[in-house]
């Protein structure tokens, strides 16, 4: 699935801010049936290869062969795909120097290039939208204004343009973008913006969306200037705002033609503002997006009398609330909620709140608590009408969706944070003993983001988990003939020899599962004996089944564990069985050794014990295992014993 830039037919705007289904205009859009999977192909080559295949200039920067000329949109593609790579340097971005690159589009995040750079290969094209959002310092803000005000068409066409997180420096005069006249959507969410800027920003002609975010603005009086224009209006985090309520509500009052507002707080800065909005009778009258998350003193009445009152409402935040529990939030038809209050909310949460991390983190927590009710309550899920559990199954593909994608957006980031390893564990945790999910998760592309995540990250915390969730997938054994893959294969065996026993061992159990299936392999067995052998000679060099490992192991039922436990034919794959059980039966055995009777389990090792065929080791494992039993459970009669 590829990401490309295209016009739509409307101009693009925040209202409200869903990047897919609502924002309006030039705007990244997923096409599943376009050919731009091969054009990715293509543009990867060229950019693993820019240096030999494009000549350099006697300044040192590269050009493009005289023949080349690249439409339109692959030209927007290609610069995307160059930045997300760390490709765009002031070296190789001179080769959008002249007008073989016809750019539209410029997205030019996190990239490390300077001011004269950006302004010489960029500022001549007739740019629609650019992205600069966490550009380098040696790209500062005044320096981007400068550079698009340098050329008229810029100036009159331009239509979006962000800054989020971009620099300014302090002993900058102050901003001006008033010659950018066909400016409709700007943002400079955590940007050194202030109440002058404001004012500047105020008094462009077409101006409909404006994000000011954790900037430090301390009045907002301005937007009176463009009242009659702004729909869209962003103040998450708007700490430095000095104006009194009744104040910010005289000026929220005048924006009649507002269809969006967010003045959502954040963990050290939780206001009361949006409490006291919801009181309001004669304000927002057209409002259709409201977000208050992370607010105090919001409750389920007051949220619902302003929706209410506001009967074309669409949206409305409410993450990090004491709202959002009641029935009318599921009842009310076409409202979309981002919460915490049900795994719907929660997945709105985590799909519009992408760049907010202490929303992302507040969210996956709710997640994860939510998908362990889901498998703890298994057996009151069995209750559910048909059509209530057709919507938990598509709560739980949304699950999936929402988590690959954000797990691909920090891998492509090259970012390992709280919000990558909570995801993770999300899924890891969905898909254990769930083989709906585990479909969900390679219908999702999760097997190519998996192996991803292990070419971009070397850390064995997100190795592990890694690990784990592909081993629920190979349990699943309709699914794990698709992880028989050359790269999947590849990883694994390279990571079954980690230093890390418990990379190690979720490497093994992989292994031991994908080779559970002789008729799997039958056009290489070879390789299928070449990992057996391996496996085998790998569980030799593990410490005893009692060691102590950094991550806690854990299983809610050994059932996954009894074909392997019963197949004689393929003792390294038994022995990995046996390990596995053995060691969270030593670490916690009133939990696992019960579990093992009562699953029917005691019967396997007996068989392990008495079989003449039986390898010594996975004999010797199996008796330790009873004999624990024996110890811990003297008085348990309901299981007889070999």
């Amino acid at each position: 699935m590829v990401h490309f830039l295209h016009p739509s037919r409307v101009p693009r705007s925040l209202v409200p801010p869903d990047a897919r289904k609502d924002a309006q205009g030039w705007r990244v859009v997923q096409e599943e049936a376009s050919p731009y999977p091969l054009v990715d192909i293509c543009l990867n080559v060229l950019i693993a290869n820019l240096e030999k295949l494009c000549p350099e200039r006697p300044d040192g920067t590269l050009c493009l062969p005289e023949h080349w000329n690249f439409p339109q949109e692959v030209a927007d593609h290609f610069l995307g795909m160059m930045t997300w790579q760390g490709r765009l340097t002031d070296k190789t971005a001179s080769i959008f120097q002249g007008n073989q690159m016809n750019l539209k589009l410029v997205s030019i995040q996190k990239a490390k290039i300077s001011a004269s750079a950006f302004i010489k290969y960029f500022c001549h094209q007739k740019l629609i939208e650019v992205d600069a959002t966490a550009v380098h310092s040696d790209l500062p803000v005044p320096d981007i204004i400068r550079g698009l005000c340098s050329s008229n068409w810029i100036q009159q066409n331009l239509r979006c343009l962000l800054l989020d997180s971009a620099s300014v420096p302090h002993n900058s005069r102050p901003l001006s973008f008033g010659q950018l006249t066909g400016l409709r959507t700007l943002s400079v969410f955590n940007v050194w913006f202030h109440s002058e800027d404001l004012a500047n920003v105020s008094q462009l002609p077409s101006l409909e969306n404006l994000d000011i975010s954790n900037t430090q603005v301390t009045n907002i009086s301005a937007l009176l200037t463009c009242k009659d224009r702004l729909k869209s209006l962003t103040m998450h985090y708007l700490k430095c705002l000095t104006m009194t309520k009744p104040q910010v509500f005289a000026v929220i009052r005048e924006l009649k033609c507002l269809l969006h507002l967010d003045i959502s707080g954040h963990k050290q800065f939780r206001s009361d503002l949006a409490f006291d909005l919801l009181q309001q009778k004669d304000i927002l009258p057209n409002i259709v997006s409201l977000d208050i998350s992370g607010s105090s003193y919001i409750t389920d009445r007051a949220v619902e009398q302003f929706i209410q009152q506001r009967p074309a409402m669409q949206f409305v935040g409410l993450l990090g609330t004491d709202a959002g529990y009641s029935d009318f939030f599921t009842a009310k038809q076409g409202l979309k909620v981002a919460g915490g209050a049900s795994l719907s909310q929660i997945l709105e949460a985590l799909s519009r709140y992408r760049n907010r991390s202490c929303y992302m983190r507040k969210a996956l927590h709710r997640l994860f608590t939510e998908t362990f009710s889901v498998h703890v309550t298994m057996p009151a899920v069995l209750q559910l009408t048909r059509e209530q559990v057709t919507q938990l199954d598509e709560d739980l593909f949304m699950a999936v969706k929402e988590l690959l994608a954000i797990v691909k957006q920090k891998t492509t980031e090259n970012i390992d944070d709280p919000t990558l390893l909570f995801s993770l564990k999300a899924l890891w945790n969905l898909t254990d003993e769930s083989p709906a999910t585990c479909k969900h998760f390679m219908e999702n592309q999760g097997l190519a983001i998996c192996i991803q995540v292990l070419e971009t990250f070397s850390e064995s915390t997100i190795q592990r988990k890694i690990l784990g969730l592909l081993s629920n997938v190979a349990e699943v054994r309709e699914l794990s003939a698709k992880l028989m893959t050359e790269d999947v294969v590849k990883h694994i065996s390279t990571l079954l020899h980690s230093e890390q026993i418990e990379v190690s061992y979720f490497a093994a159990g992989i292994i031991a599962h994908l080779t559970y299936d002789k008729q799997s392999w039958l056009l290489c067995d070879l390789q299928r004996s070449a990992l057996l052998q391996d496996l085998h000679a790998s569980i030799q060099k593990w410490p005893s089944s009692r060691c102590k490992m950094s991550a806690l192991v854990t299983y809610r039922s050994f059932k996954t564990f009894f074909p392997l436990l019963g197949n004689f034919s393929q003792p390294a794959a038994q022995l990995w069985a046996l390990w596995a059980v053995y060691h969270v039966c030593s670490k916690n055995p009133s939990v696992y050794c019960k579990m093992l009777a009562e699953e029917g389990g005691l019967q396997l090792l007996c068989d392990i014990q008495v079989d003449g065929q039986a390898n010594p080791q996975a004999q010797q494992i199996a008796v330790s295992i009873l004999e624990d039993f024996r110890m811990h459970f003297t008085s348990y009669r309901r299981f007889p014993l070999c």
